[in-house]
């Protein structure tokens, strides 16, 4: 029998890196959001305390203008920063889908290829096997005419 070998292995395995590079880049994104949101956490965490401080800030008796004025100054600067975690996490979300799809093209071109490589090998044994089935008609025959030129 001869040994199948499957002419685009080349190319398969190339797919296959790069539909691994693509995963890869796919999970760095996924990490990268990951830490957006531990960074919108945070955000939210000083939000929250910020607003704490500006209601004890606010209470009745005297005020401090200065305070009042930073606690205002930080509040905006922390509006700020949630636009700017809103606009990253819309351009995170983006490339995570970009990402996905191309890791979905590149799985289909695996696929592609290995179905083929499939299909190859079948026929290739298929073939094997009729040659086999023909060699062995052949000595069964040869041995039924050694047979008869005996007899």
């Amino acid at each position: 029998m001869t040994r199948f070998r499957f002419r685009l292995e080349t190319l398969l395995k190339l797919r296959q890196s790069e539909r691994n590079a693509l995963r890869e880049r796919l999970a760095d994104a996924l990490v990268a959001r990951r830490v957006l949101d531990e960074r919108r956490r945070q955000w939210i965490d000083e939000l929250g305390a910020m607003r704490e401080q500006a209601r004890g800030a606010g209470q009745p008796g005297s005020v401090n203008v200065d305070t009042l004025l930073a606690s205002h100054r930080y509040h905006l600067m922390l509006e700020a920063q949630g636009r700017v975690l809103d606009q990253q996490e819309e351009q995170i979300e983006a490339e995570i889908d970009r990402r996905r799809a191309a890791l979905a093209e590149g799985d289909k071109q695996v696929r592609v290829l290995e179905k083929l490589r499939e299909r190859q090998h079948a026929a290739h044994q298929q073939g094997e096997l009729r040659a086999e089935q023909k060699l062995l008609d052949e000595v069964a025959q040869r041995g039924g005419i050694l047979k008869e030129q005996r007899s």
